[in-house]
């Protein structure tokens, strides 16, 4: 179901500062919420969704770029989980997006040098079954 930017980030308790065209934000609980164009993403093998993507590719919103890069640091020196947000967008005349979150996925910024960085998204856990292989019950 496609939802508006604003409308994304909240679902993961996270505030953009520019609502149409924002790239980041940190949420409430200190993780990473990072929008993501359908373009840049990469299947590097089994169970792993990569994004890769440079600060330097759109260098005409440079508040939005500086920003980004200010997260992508907190993320890396930190450690932060990143959530992903989906930007599909559609040529077919009008140019029109799609927007989501994808609350199943959990990422990992696994390099950024200042430009390039490289998230890679697995499934979230769920409910892991405990050591012994028994089932809890839910109440």
């Amino acid at each position: 179901m496609s939802k508006s930017l604003l409308e994304a980030f909240a679902q993961f308790g996270a505030t953009p500062r520019n609502r149409l065209r924002s790239r980041s934000a940190i949420a409430s609980d200190g993780t990473l919420v990072l929008s993501c164009a359908t373009a840049r993403f990469q299947r590097p093998g089994p169970g792993v969704l990569r994004y890769e993507d440079t600060l330097s590719r759109d260098p005409t919103d440079g508040q939005v770029t500086v920003l980004l890069g200010e997260h992508l640091t907190l993320a890396r020196d930190g450690k932060l989980p990143v959530r992903m947000i989906v930007i599909a967008e559609s040529g077919t005349g009008r140019t029109r997006r799609n927007i989501y979150g994808r609350p199943d996925l959990v990422g990992e910024l696994t390099e950024f040098d200042g430009d390039h960085f490289i998230v890679d998204f697995k499934r979230a856990m769920a409910d892991p079954e405990p050591p012994d292989g028994h089932r809890r019950r839910r109440s």
